[in-house]
């Protein structure tokens, strides 16, 4: 069975960085592509962050694209958001995403809040 288990959301101040951890398990974890995806209060998911299989190959929303990171690690099984420079609407729950045999999966959600 598939499990992602988000962690690291925390309170904090504008201009201040977090780093979220993604830990993936029941599947071939380096054959997939993740997501970083966020919902804040009101509004709905967005996709923040995409990683390839191999490191090289990500994507970011434009909102966030010269603030944040997506990291992997193939080896722990685990994906990362590095978030740096954050801002009030960066405020929202962040989760971990996949797709493993045409069907989504999703962890718990980890939550953030940027706020002085």
């Amino acid at each position: 069975q598939v499990r992602l288990v988000e962690s690291g959301g925390d309170l904090v101040q504008p201009g201040g960085s977090l780093r979220l951890s993604c830990a993936a398990s029941g599947l071939n974890f380096k054959l997939h592509p993740m997501d970083w995806y966020r919902q804040a209060p009101g509004k709905e998911r967005e996709l923040v962050a995409t990683i390839g299989t191999g490191s090289s190959s990500t994507n970011y929303a434009d909102s966030v694209r010269t603030r944040f990171v997506i990291s992997r690690n193939n080896v722990w099984n685990r994906v990362y958001l590095r978030m740096d420079n954050l801002k009030p609407e960066d405020t929202a729950v962040y989760y971990c995403h996949t797709q493993s045999r045409a069907r989504d999966y999703w962890g718990q959600g980890t939550q953030v809040t940027v706020s002085s």
